[in-house]
């Protein structure tokens, strides 16, 4: 019986045995020599991304804007190289010797990198490429390898355009696509369009011996595909508008935003000081970002059309006028007076006229007064329950304009501005309902809490001159077959009844005619329709803001200027306007003499001057 017993144990350790020794030695067949072979397969093979040309960039008119030429790069396969001179090749190539020397024996102490060709200077431009390109035969085991590389056919338009620069390790673990040393669009159209913009790669697979030898194309280039270049794009923008703008923003702080209104697409969007944007190409590339990102206290990167926030200062009545006729607390007929600003008790709002103003000369002269009245009876008006009520469906009616919103624009970087909801004031002022009409009369003249971009400024314009819609602004330039980005094609209506703009526009066509506050705007044969603004600042003089639009009938291009630290809005901004719409509408200005004086005015200049 024990014997028994000693028998079935035996045989059910062998039974065991023999199953390890059958489920390994499968193992060894199925996975182990498996991949044994595909690793000698991959160690004889050598896959090689061909890489798209990038999609060009064209303007409305299909003027090249940006387009593709090839850099260098200088690789070295440490196996192949024979001795050389290091100090003559540092000199070729522009690179300190002692990093170069740090470079070579990275590369050639891993027995990896040793068989490879390993990038040591890149970037290199045609003209040093064909310096280096004399001598190279005298260093062995080094190659040359061609990338393209963005060129940007203008000196203007950098905040629009964009740059592109290689990807950085977030972006690559957030898209497939990218390999370390591609090149992603980082700002401006080259990263708003960059799935459009970077096209498909391909890929190249070829026979290697062991020491990294190419011996010819693997099965007969059966399983290569070829790279897609990126699709071109057409912007919106005028670039010989854009070029003119800069011209008259030289020297001066702030921006230009041109819209069509009809449309919504940009014509022009001018952010200044501006770069040219061929300075962040190349070897000098991070060089010179580092030095306009670090050095210059002129912030030229910064994008004030989108990003920086001012008040809209007067321009802001014809919203309010807008509002105050739509809800019923004043007319065409409507008067005010105004002696010297707006007075309640202690409290004082100055301003400029001494009489009776009607609605068309409130706008026409612009009276602060005129508008604290409206504002405070917008606030106050009786229909409402509260104040706070009240104040709601004013805000909803700001915001309907664009205003205090991003606008969902294609626009890099925008801000969304700041309209202050009624909670907003209920904790400033310790309570539901706690506060009145008198606490927020700046905001009936564009002061106090609020702030707005010149996009959405412009946009705001643009809704005028439509009376009573918008569509978001774009830089694409659409076909009419084009279905990718029909969000730009919807209308966004205002809250105000489109009977109420037809006064406000008579108005604001009165700004630009003898008594009007905008004189210099004035462009003959065309009818211009504006509104100034001054506002205060209060870390310098005040800022000098214009919005128009022209024609006042089947309008072509609404407009927002502002230029900081500049005074009254007449002075510059106005002029400014007046010289991009005569401009655009009938491609040249017949007023020298203004021209001469907007592009030859040095505003920085006078600002540090001051500082001092």
């Amino acid at each position: 019986m024990q014997n028994f017993e000693e028998r079935k144990y035996f045989l059910i350790a062998l039974y065991i045995i023999i199953g390890v020794i059958f489920t390994a030695r499968l193992f060894y067949i199925q996975v182990i020599k498996t991949e044994y072979r595909t690793t000698a397969e991959n160690n004889s093979t050598r896959h090689v991304v061909l890489s798209p040309g990038r999609g060009l960039i064209y303007d409305r008119d299909s003027s090249l804007l940006v387009y593709n030429t090839a850099f260098y790069d200088i690789l070295c396969t440490p196996r192949k190289t024979k001795p050389f001179d290091t100090l003559m090749l540092a000199d070729l190539l522009g690179e300190d010797v002692i990093r170069l020397k740090a470079k070579l024996k990275k590369i050639t102490k891993s027995r990896y990198l040793r068989y490879r060709p390993n990038v040591i200077a890149e970037n290199l431009s045609a003209d040093k490429y064909a310096k280096l390109q004399e001598f190279l035969f005298l260093f062995k085991g080094f190659s040359v390898k061609a990338r393209m590389q963005r060129k940007y056919n203008t000196k203007s338009t950098a905040h629009v355009l964009g740059y592109v620069a290689e990807v950085g390790t977030p972006e690559i673990a957030a898209d497939n696509y990218y390999s370390p040393r591609d090149l992603i669009g980082k700002s401006g159209v080259e990263k708003a369009y960059e799935k459009l913009l970077r096209g498909e790669k391909g890929n190249e697979i070829l026979l290697v011996d062991v020491l990294g030898n190419i011996k010819g194309s693997y099965k007969n280039k059966n399983y290569d595909t070829l790279p897609e270049n990126g699709t071109n794009v057409y912007l919106s923008l005028s670039n010989r508008l854009q070029q003119y703008g800069e011209e008259l923003m030289q020297n001066k702080i702030g921006s230009v935003v041109a819209i069509e209104p009809s449309t919504g697409e940009i014509l022009s969007l001018i952010s200044s000081p501006a770069y040219n944007p061929n300075v962040l190409v190349g070897q000098e590339r991070n060089q010179n970002y580092r030095a306009l990102a670090l050095n210059d206290s002129l912030k030229p990167l910064f994008n004030r059309a989108t990003m920086a926030l001012y008040p809209p200062g007067s321009t802001f009545k014809i919203v309010n006028a807008l509002i105050g006729l739509h809800e019923g607390v004043i007319t065409e007929r409507s008067t005010y007076s105004c002696y010297g600003g707006y007075y309640v008790g202690n409290f004082h709002m100055g301003c400029h006229h001494y009489d009776e103003i009607d609605f068309l000369y409130s706008i026409q002269g612009s009276c602060n007064a005129y508008y604290a009245n409206v504002f405070r009876r917008i606030l106050d008006n009786k229909k409402y329950e509260s104040i706070y009520d009240a104040y709601k469906v004013w805000n909803g009616h700001v915001k309907s304009f664009g205003l205090g919103q991003r606008l969902g624009s294609d626009v890099q970087s925008e801000l969304k501005g700041l309209v202050p909801d009624a909670k907003y004031f209920d904790k400033k002022y310790g309570g539901y309902n706690r506060w009145r009409s008198l606490y927020l009369v700046s905001m009936g003249i564009g002061q106090g809490e609020l702030g707005t971009t010149p996009l959405q400024m412009a946009n705001m314009t643009a809704a005028i001159a439509n009376r009573g819609y918008y569509f978001t602004p774009h830089l694409i330039k659409l076909t009419p077959i084009d279905t990718l980005y029909s969000k730009y094609t919807e209308k966004h209506y205002t809250s105000i009844d489109s009977v109420y703009f037809e006064p406000v526009i008579e108005g604001m066509e009165l700004v630009t005619m003898p008594g009007g506050t905008a004189q210099v705007a004035r462009i003959k044969g065309v009818s211009v329709c504006g509104k100034t603004g001054t506002a205060q600042n209060p870390r310098g003089d005040d800022h000098s803001i214009f919005v128009a639009f022209a024609p006042r009938e089947n309008p072509k291009i609404a407009i927002a200027v502002y230029v900081e630290n500049a005074g009254f809005g007449s002075t510059w901004a106005a002029p400014i306007a007046s010289l991009m719409i005569e401009k655009y509408l009938n491609d040249s200005t017949a007023r020298p003499w203004l021209e001469e004086r907007m592009i030859k005015g040095n505003l920085i200049d006078k600002l540090f001057e001051e500082k001092e």
